[in-house]
């Protein structure tokens, strides 16, 4: 554990709190490894496009620096907050997803309204929305825990919460991210108790719904099918998989080099951001793959270890919020393995702190910066309970010696 001091600490011989350093370390790991590997998938993107070589490298970089502020910022503050504001933290994120709407606000790139123009750089709302959804969801557990664990109109309004923010994601089109929110959504009200027949109840619904949305359009269809056989159409519907598969194919267990990627030469695309793994496994082989997944393993179970004793021990909401994070960052990374992979269709989802991006990264680190601080304020409570304990012990000695 490492130690970590805050403004509020009123006693240096009080519980200072500690934040989780295994996890510490997996996520600053994960973050310089997407560092070498950006600038080593991104350059020949960069240079056929004439904006300079390292233009998506130092891009990365002014977007992880930010994003380290942010986390610094959510260190600094006290869940207690959060869980305060939760209500109105929704409704912003709702009103962001909106925004992609507004004419002249939100920005069409490649046929779908995902960005929101800032002028100076655009933002995904869907980023911050994620954290958001996991900071309501636990709030929601907190206040009404003992209606998720016993009534079926318990899950209501979680859900119905859920279903709201997967229409606005679907009518972007952001497939990829509403089935992440339907997935965390779930997991986090089975932790909190509910019922696997509610769960059962309130999902069959949505089943139809799913169905339709997934086959509707002709492009999630092609998906699909070149998903099932990418080989049938190498040349066009599954150009990006079969690409992904000869560059992890070349890698073979060491790789072929840091830097001596052929894939990413203009032949796999977002090489830099979707199919960052592909390179990963070209250049590091078999090993890099591991190393990744090795790495996400730690944070995810580090995270959701220190959740399940924060709920054991009383403290719900930075319990739930260590949990849902760290399932969050869990479900998008094996959602971009398995699209690398060929295991998974295509849904255009990054790999968190390793890929490009500019909202992505800078949301990712706060993210991480929440949960940093879920952990030291859960190890503060456990210091606090223990140095109760411990005191008269120590007092009873002292009377009797």
């Amino acid at each position: 554990m490492l130690g970590f001091d805050t403004s509020q600490a009123t006693k240096r011989t009080g519980p200072r709190g500690r934040i989780d350093l295994p996890l510490l370390l997996a996520l600053v790991a994960l973050a310089s490894m997407g560092v070498v590997m950006v600038a080593s998938s991104s350059i020949a993107v960069a240079d056929s496009q004439h904006i300079g070589a390292f233009y998506y490298l130092k891009r990365h970089l002014v977007f992880l620096a930010l994003g380290l502020a942010l986390a610094g910022l959510a260190l600094r503050t006290e869940l207690k907050r959060l869980e305060k504001h939760a209500h109105v933290l929704l409704m912003l994120g709702i009103a962001m997803l909106l925004a992609v709407f507004v004419p002249h606000l939100g920005m069409r790139i490649n046929g779908a309204r995902r960005w929101v123009n800032l002028l100076v750089t655009s933002f995904q709302p869907v980023e911050a929305v994620k954290l958001i959804l996991v900071i309501y969801l636990s709030s929601y557990l907190v206040r009404h825990r003992e209606s998720v664990e016993r009534r079926f109109l318990g899950l209501f309004k979680p859900l119905l919460v859920a279903s709201i923010l997967v229409l606005l994601l679907l009518a972007q089109p952001d497939f990829g991210s509403a089935m992440l929110v339907i997935g965390v959504t779930i997991a986090m009200v089975w932790l909190g108790g509910a019922r696997p027949i509610f769960l059962c109840l309130m999902g069959l619904p949505l089943m139809p719904a799913l169905a339709f949305a997934a086959t509707s359009q002709s492009y999630r269809m092609k998906r699909l099918t070149s998903f099932l056989d990418p080989w049938k159409d190498p040349f066009n519907d599954g150009f990006q998989l079969t690409q992904s598969l000869m560059a992890i194919g070349r890698g073979e267990w060491t790789g072929v080099g840091l830097g001596s990627s052929v894939l990413k030469l203009s032949y796999l695309p977002e090489a830099h951001t979707d199919f960052i793994l592909a390179v990963i496994g070209e250049e590091l082989g078999l090993a890099g793959i591991a190393l990744v997944l090795g790495l996400f393993a730690l944070a995810v179970w580090r995270g959701l270890a220190m959740g399940l004793k924060g709920i054991e021990s009383g403290l719900p909401f930075p319990g739930y919020v260590a949990c849902g994070i760290s399932l969050m960052l869990a479900l998008q990374a094996l959602v971009s393995v398995g699209v690398n992979l060929g295991v998974l269709p295509t849904k255009g989802l990054t790999l968190p702190l390793i890929s490009s991006g500019g909202s992505s990264v800078l949301l990712t680190c706060a993210m991480a910066g929440v949960l940093l601080r879920a952990t030291f304020e859960i190890n503060r409570a456990l210091d606090a309970r223990r140095m109760a304990v411990r005191q008269p012990v120590a007092a009873t000695q002292e009377q009797t010696a």
